[in-house]
């Protein structure tokens, strides 16, 4: 029977279910296979997945995911289960608030099913992605389209937007960039804001993600009143990424007179391995060993109280209509 209840679906990227190599490598068989994320053909790319990269990365990247695992598991999973949860009750009694991971658990198609269990007619699907990207927005419209293939009672849907240029998500970030370097026993020479990386062919081919992660520092700049530094981390393979690279970055600035940087990572919604391990921890000790004094990592929005209010805003929105 029909109920009438509303759906939010918050979906991040995902992870290993533990920092284990066997579970990192079943985690990077399923990411690395979308084909939105590794644009090579299944042909040939395949082979090199299954028959190198699957015997050879899980161990490594096992490592790194050790240096941020916690008591309470994935960073990145428990942030987003935490924002899912602080905003159960934000849009009414009829309005159920979910969370899934792209790749990993708890997956789409099994948190989609359980939304229409619960008598969702309409379900608004939240990637937590400032910036669009194919390989990582899309993405998630291909594996909401592929569970509905499998359902024969299927819900209304809609997607929240890409929020790079939000002027309620540019102001928290401000706010919160303020509040962490008033904490700072420094004042940084330079604040280096670290995106994801993607090939730089994705955006000869027309994603539009290169330009929205530059849309953002350039709105935060002037939101702050200061220069924003924009690189690009987390390359991977030997084919040129879209640059300037973080770690390249970090390693120069030293010797360009910055002794002193703080750094964000605007491009990502709660703190993941890509942000603590490869910045926090790698990034830090890169700078420092190429001469840097002081450097400090401002952690993401995660579920803090400002974040909390920024996706009451923008879900909200997307909401109208539906909600009174």
């Amino acid at each position: 029977m029909r109920s009438g209840k509303v759906g939010v679906l918050i979906v991040n990227l995902g992870t290993p279910d533990a920092p284990t190599a066997s579970a990192v490598k079943r985690y990077l068989a399923e990411f690395l296979s979308d084909p939105r994320v590794v644009e090579i053909p299944q042909l040939v790319w395949q082979p090199i997945l299954r028959g190198i990269i699957l015997n050879t990365r899980p161990r490594k990247s096992a490592h790194a995911y050790a240096q941020v695992w916690t008591e309470r598991g994935s960073p990145l999973a428990f942030n987003t289960a935490d924002t899912a949860e602080a905003l159960k009750g934000a849009f009414g009694e009829r309005v159920v608030v979910d969370w899934a991971m792209r790749y990993g658990k708890p997956a789409i198609a099994d948190r989609l099913a359980a939304l229409q269990a619960a008598g969702c007619e309409r379900i608004l699907v939240a990637p937590l992605y400032p910036q669009y990207c194919g390989a990582t927005t899309a993405t998630v419209f291909d594996a909401v389209g592929h569970a509905l293939k499998a359902m024969r009672w299927q819900p209304a849907l809609r997607f929240l937007p890409p929020y790079f240029g939000d002027a309620d998500y540019i102001a928290t970030l401000a706010a919160r960039i303020r509040a962490s370097l008033a904490g700072l026993p420094f004042a940084p020479d330079r604040l280096v804001a670290s995106f994801h990386g993607m090939p730089a062919r994705t955006r000869d081919l027309g994603d539009p993600y290169y330009m929205q992660c530059n849309e953002t520092a350039r709105l935060l700049s002037a939101a702050l009143g200061q220069e924003v530094m924009v690189t690009f981390q987390s390359r991977f393979g030997r084919a040129k990424w879209l640059e300037p690279y973080t770690d390249a970055t970090l390693a120069s600035l030293s010797a360009a007179g910055a002794k002193r940087i703080a750094v964000v990572t605007p491009g990502f919604s709660a703190d993941c391995l890509e942000t603590l391990e490869e910045i926090a921890m790698r990034g830090r000790d890169i700078f420092l060993a190429q001469g840097g004094e002081a450097f400090a990592y401002f952690p993401c929005l995660n579920a803090e109280p400002d974040a909390i209010s920024l996706y009451r805003q923008l879900l909200g929105r997307e909401l109208a209509g539906w909600i009174e």
